[in-house]
C-alpha cells in the first residue's frame, strides 16, 4: 500500500529487463503522483523504467508555489532532475536505454512536459510578483525523445514561436467533457508545433478533465472529491485500459529524432 494506494510492484526487486525506456510522469496542479500508478505499472509491466515524482510546492502535500512564475520554472527542473537521479542509480544506471527518454503530463503537468521538451513558455501577469508578463527561464532537456499529454494545460504557450523548438513526436488526448482544460488548450499545440503531422491527438468522447488519472478507491470516490468523477456514462476504468495500450505502443516505437 502507499497510501490508500494499492499497487502490484515487488519491492526492491531486481530490474529484469535490459536497455529499458525511460519515462517520467508530472502529475497536475495539487495533485499526486499515485494517481498515474496504473499507468506507469502498465509501462513498467513491459520494461519500461518510470519515474513518478512528486512536484515540490504544486503537490497534495504542500501546494504554496500555486499560481506562481517560481512553480512554472521548478516544474520542468525537477522532472529533469528526476531524469538524472534515475539515470545515475547503481542499479537502474546500466539497465536504461539514454536514448530513450520520454515524459508524460496530466493537466500543468502536460506544461511541463513541453517545457522541458523545447517549449518557450510565459507567466502571466497573475504570476508574477509585479504583474507584468515575463518570460520563464527553463532549460531545454534534449534527453526527452517523446511526451505524452493528458488533459493539456497549455496557455502559457501561447506566444508566437513559443512551441516552434518541439520537436519531439506527440502523444495528446483532449475529453470532449472537460470544462477544465478545453479544447482551446489542446488547439495551442496543434497550432503551435513546427510539425503538426508528429502529433497523435484524439478527443475522448465523455471524458472529463480527471478521466485520464487511475480510478480511485471506493471510500476516496464519493461526489465531493472532483479528481474521483467522471462524466454520467464514462467508464473510466475500461477507459484506462484502452489509454495504457496506447501511450504503451506510443513509447514504444520512441526513437532518437536528434
Amino acid at each position: 500500500m502507499f497510501g490508500p494506494y494499492s499497487i502490484d510492484v515487488a519491492k526492491n526487486a531486481p530490474v529484469a529487463s535490459e536497455n529499458c525506456p525511460l519515462v517520467v510522469i508530472s502529475h497536475g496542479n495539487g495533485g499526486s503522483p499515485w494517481v498515474h500508478r496504473d499507468l506507469a505499472a502498465h509501462l513498467a509491466q513491459n520494461g519500461f523504467v518510470v519515474g513518478l515524482p512528486e512536484h515540490i510546492g504544486n503537490s497534495r502535500t504542500d501546494n504554496s508555489l500555486e499560481g506562481t512564475i517560481a512553480n512554472l520554472e521548478n516544474r520542468p527542473h525537477q522532472l529533469s532532475l528526476c531524469i538524472d537521479g534515475l539515470i545515475s542509480d547503481v542499479e537502474l544506471k546500466p539497465r536504461i536505454d539514454l536514448k530513450r527518454i520520454g515524459a508524460i503530463g496530466h493537466s500543468i503537468g502536460a506544461y511541463t512536459a513541453l517545457a522541458i521538451a523545447g517549449g518557450r513558455p510565459k507567466a502571466g501577469p497573475h504570476e508574477t510578483p509585479d504583474g507584468v508578463t515575463q518570460n520563464v527561464a527553463v532549460h531545454h532537456d534534449k534527453r526527452i525523445q517523446a511526451v505524452a499529454l493528458l488533459a493539456p494545460a497549455t496557455p502559457w504557450f501561447r506566444a508566437p514561436g513559443a512551441l516552434a523548438e518541439v520537436t519531439a513526436p506527440i502523444f495528446m488526448r483532449t475529453g470532449a467533457m472537460d470544462t477544465i482544460t478545453d479544447g482551446f488548450h489542446s488547439d495551442i499545440v496543434l497550432n503551435g508545433v513546427s510539425d503538426k503531422s508528429a502529433i497523435d491527438h484524439k478527443t475522448v468522447d465523455n471524458a472529463g478533465h480527471f478521466s485520464f488519472q487511475s480510478p480511485f478507491p471506493e471510500q476516496m470516490t464519493q461526489p465531493g472529491f472532483p479528481p474521483s468523477q467522471d462524466p454520467i456514462g464514462f467508464d473510466r476504468p475500461a477507459y484506462q485500459k484502452i489509454l495504457h495500450q496506447e501511450v504503451l505502443e506510443f513509447f514504444q516505437k520512441m526513437v532518437p529524432h536528434r
